[in-house]
C-alpha cells in the first residue's frame, strides 16, 4: 500500500487575496529577471550528458579496429653466439649443422584503432600502429573483415592514412574544429583498448595545447580512459565530430591513469587532406634555426618584452636568405600572426603552403623591418644538413687577442688547416677562455666560433671591437653573442661590466 502524505485543508496556511496578488507579481518579476541572467550566462552552464549512447550509436560504425602482422626474422647468427674457445662451441656448431637456415621467421602482431573518414574507405591511423606492417587487417563494427593498404604517412605527428577496396559505401566521421574545443568540455573516446574490441569512454578535456616531442606538436589531454590499443582512435566532441586522434597515454605502469593525448584535429586534418591528394606532406620551409628569446636575450637587444623566435641562423640559397633575412633577426610576425615563440613559428610555417610568398617582420638593430619571403618546400634531414654555410671572409692575420677573458682569433688557411676547421666556418674563433670570466659561467670554450655579436656579423676581431664598443655607448650592460660549436649555433649574453 503506498501512501502519499498530503497537508489537510483545515491546516492549510491562510492568506487574503489582496497579499496572494502582491506574493504573484513578486513571483512573476523574480521569475522574469532569472530568465534574463539565464540568458547572459556564459555556456559553461551547461550540464553533463544524460547519456552517450545515442552518439555511440551514431559515430561507432566508423570506427575500427586495426590488426598489423610483422615478419621477424629469428634467424640463428654462425659467429659470435658463444667466445672462441668456450666448451659449448661445438654443441652451437653441430646444432648449426642439424639447422642450416635457422629458425623459421615468425611473425608479430599489434593492435591498434583507426576511424573512416569517406564512404569510399580512406581510413585515418597512428603511424606506429602501422609502421613495419607486412599486413594490415580492418576490422569493422559488423565483424566484417578487410585488408588496408597505406596511402601515406607523417611521421612529424605520427599519422597514417590508410584505404580499404570497398563496393559498398562505408559510414564515416568528419574531423570538427580542435580550436573552438574548451577545458573542461566532454569528449568521448572509442577504440580497441587491449585488444577487448569495441570500447567507449568518457571524460573531459583536461588541457589544450601540449606538446611531447615534436616540432608541431598540438595535443588535447583528457582523462577519457585511453590505452593500449586506443592509439589511432578518435576522440568525439558531443557534436559527433572527431577532435582529436587518441595517439599516447603517460602512465607508470602502461595502464590508463587519467592523463591520456590525442593530436588535435586542425593539425591532422591538413595533413590527411594532403597526404589523401599527393601521398606525402608538404610543408612550408623558411630555411632558418631559430631558438627562444629569453629574457637575458631580449635585455641585450633592448626589447620590451622576451617574445618572438630569434634567427640562430640561415640556410645559404633557401627562401630566407633570398628573402633578406639574417642572423639574430627576430621575428615576430609571420603572415600576419604574431609569433610568441619558435615553437609557434615551426608551425604556422609548416601550416602555410608551398610556394607563397609570405611578409616576415623582423626587429633588427631596434626597428622593426618588413621582408617578403617566397616558402619553400620542407628538405628531408639529409637535404638540411647540406643546406647549411655562409662563405668564407678574406684571411687576417692570426692573432690572438683577449676580451673579457675570452681569446679571440681571426680565422685564416693556416687556422683553418690547423685546426680542421671546415671551408664554411666563419666569424673568430675562440683560443681560450677564462674560467673565472662570465663568458666561462654561461659555457662558453675553446673551440667554439663566434659568428655574430650586438645582431652584427663579426669577420675578424677588430669588428668584434667595434660592436662591443656601440653596445657600451648605447648604455646596454650586455651583448648577444652568436656562437657554434660543431655546427650547432647558440647564442650567449656576456656582461660587460
Amino acid at each position: 500500500m503506498f501512501v502519499t502524505r498530503q497537508r489537510s485543508r483545515a491546516h492549510a496556511p491562510t492568506i487574503n487575496m489582496q497579499a496572494w496578488i502582491l506574493i504573484r507579481s513578486v513571483s512573476f518579476g523574480a521569475m522574469a529577471l532569472l530568465f534574463l541572467l539565464v540568458q547572459n550566462l556564459p555556456a559553461f552552464a551547461r550540464g553533463a550528458p544524460e547519456s552517450f549512447a545515442d552518439l555511440v550509436e551514431v559515430t561507432s560504425p566508423a570506427v575500427v579496429n586495426i590488426t598489423t602482422t610483422t615478419k621477424i626474422d629469428t634467424k640463428i647468427a654462425p659467429r659470435g653466439i658463444v667466445p672462441e674457445g668456450s666448451p659449448f662451441e661445438d654443441l652451437f656448431r653441430d646444432f648449426q649443422e642439424r639447422n642450416p637456415n635457422g629458425a623459421p621467421p615468425r611473425r608479430a602482431s599489434a593492435l591498434g584503432s583507426g576511424f573512416i573518414i569517406s564512404e569510399d574507405g580512406f581510413m585515418v591511423t597512428n603511424n606506429h600502429v602501422i609502421e613495419g606492417a607486412d599486413e594490415i587487417m580492418v576490422e569493422f563494427s559488423d565483424g566484417s573483415e578487410r585488408a588496408a593498404k597505406i596511402i601515406g604517412v607523417d611521421k612529424n605527428i605520427d599519422i597514417a592514412l590508410l584505404k580499404v577496396d570497398t563496393d559498398v559505401a562505408l559510414g564515416y566521421v568528419s574531423f570538427g574544429n580542435s580550436d573552438i574545443a574548451r577545458v573542461g568540455d566532454w569528449v568521448m573516446a572509442i577504440g580497441n583498448p587491449l585488444g577487448q574490441g569495441f570500447s567507449v569512454s568518457a571524460g573531459i578535456i583536461s588541457a589544450r595545447n601540449r606538446e611531447l616531442s615534436g616540432y608541431y606538436d598540438d595535443y588535447i589531454q583528457t582523462d577519457a580512459a585511453i590505452n593500449r590499443g586506443n592509439s589511432g582512435g578518435p576522440l568525439f566532441s558531443m557534436d559527433g565530430e572527431v577532435i582529436g586522434v587518441n595517439t599516447a597515454i603517460l602512465s607508470p605502469n602502461g595502464g590508463s591513469i587519467g592523463i591520456g593525448f590525442s593530436m588535435s584535429s586542425n593539425v591532422v586534418a591538413p595533413v590527411v587532406a594532403q597526404l589523401r591528394e599527393f601521398g606525402e606532406v608538404r610543408r612550408g620551409w623558411l630555411g632558418v634555426t631559430i631558438g627562444n628569446v629569453t629574457e637575458d636575450i631580449a635585455e641585450a637587444l633592448g626589447l620590451d618584452d622576451p617574445s618572438g623566435a630569434i634567427v640562430q641562423d640561415v640556410a645559404a640559397g633557401g627562401p630566407a636568405d633570398e628573402g633578406g633575412l639574417q642572423a639574430t633577426d627576430v621575428i615576430v610576425m609571420f603572415d600576419g600572426i604574431k609569433v610568441a615563440n619558435s615553437g609557434e613559428l615551426v608551425r604556422v610555417v609548416g601550416k602555410a603552403p608551398v610556394g607563397k610568398t609570405v611578409n616576415v617582420v623582423v626587429l633588427r638593430d631596434g626597428k622593426r623591418k618588413t621582408l617578403q619571403v617566397a616558402l619553400g618546400q620542407r628538405p628531408s634531414l639529409d637535404e638540411l644538413a647540406r643546406s647549411g654555410g655562409l662563405g668564407n671572409q678574406p684571411p687576417q692575420e692570426p692573432e690572438v687577442s683577449t676580451f673579457m677573458g675570452i681569446g679571440l682569433m681571426d680565422i685564416d688557411p693556416k687556422l683553418r688547416e690547423e685546426k680542421g676547421l671546415d671551408e664554411s666556418a666563419v666569424g673568430l674563433f675562440v683560443h681560450s677562455v677564462d674560467e673565472a670570466s662570465d663568458a666561462y659561467q654561461k659555457g662558453l670554450r675553446a673551440g667554439d666560433i663566434i659568428t655574430d655579436a650586438g645582431q652584427k656579423s663579426v669577420g675578424s676581431v677588430a669588428e668584434f671591437a667595434e660592436q662591443l664598443a656601440s653596445t657600451k655607448e648605447s648604455g646596454r650592460q650586455s651583448i648577444l653573442v652568436l656562437a657554434r660549436r660543431e655546427g650547432q649555433p647558440r647564442f650567449v649574453v656576456l656582461n660587460l661590466e
